[in-house]
């Protein structure tokens, strides 16, 4: 049975925030919210939480996690990132993009593309994401909450718990979270590519 805690959107308990990250440096699965739609997450090296993810997910070996970053410096700790592909990402962080890039040593081997090894990265612009972060003092691994069978994801924690509370260890409740995914551009090759456009204007990227 997981815990349920009910976080304010905009000023993130600091005792609850707190609770959230022991939960996480025990090996936990969470769900929380985004500034695009509620997601699973864990530490980096957990690898038996990956594992329970997946399940969820009905993920394959082949899918793409992504490291959800509190600010551009850590990002730049697990992603390579030149002069070009700064200035893209000071228009688009905080903000919903993901970015795929070339990962460091910072990155397990187990989260990188298999070939490219590449990495999708991200800073969300969402206090309880942003406080989680801060308070962790390392990148959240996560995948949006969609479950096997669905095209959106979740939206309403009070489902989430009943569909979830046997699956995951914290379920946090920030409020109606959007359906709407990242806008994900692939900043890896000698030019952007937009993979998906979703919440975030790609058009930044290609200006």
């Amino acid at each position: 049975m997981s815990q349920f805690f009910v976080i304010h959107p905009e000023n993130p308990q600091v005792r609850l925030i707190r609770q959230a990250v022991d939960i996480l440096n025990a090996g936990g699965v969470i769900i929380y919210p985004t500034d695009s739609a509620y997601a699973l997450g864990c530490r980096i090296g957990e690898k038996d939480a990956l594992e329970r993810i997946r399940a969820i997910r009905r993920l394959d070996e082949k899918h793409n996690f992504t490291l959800m970053c509190r600010d551009l410096s850590e990002l730049a700790t697990y992603a390579r990132v030149d002069n070009p592909t700064y200035r893209w990402l000071k228009q688009a962080t905080p903000g919903p993009y993901t970015v795929i890039l070339e990962a460091t040593k910072e990155v397990p081997r187990r989260l990188m593309h298999a070939k490219r090894k590449t990495i999708g990265l991200r800073v969300p612009d969402h206090p309880i994401c942003q406080d989680l972060l801060a308070t962790l003092g390392e990148p959240l691994m996560s995948v949006t909450l969609i479950l096997p069978g669905e095209d959106l994801p979740q939206t309403d924690p009070y489902e989430i718990r009943h569909l979830l509370e046997h699956a995951v260890d914290l379920i946090i409740d920030g409020g109606y979270c959007g359906f709407e995914p990242t806008t994900i551009v692939d900043l890896s090759g000698e030019a952007p590519v937009v993979v998906r456009q979703g919440k975030g204007d790609a058009g930044i990227f290609l200006s």
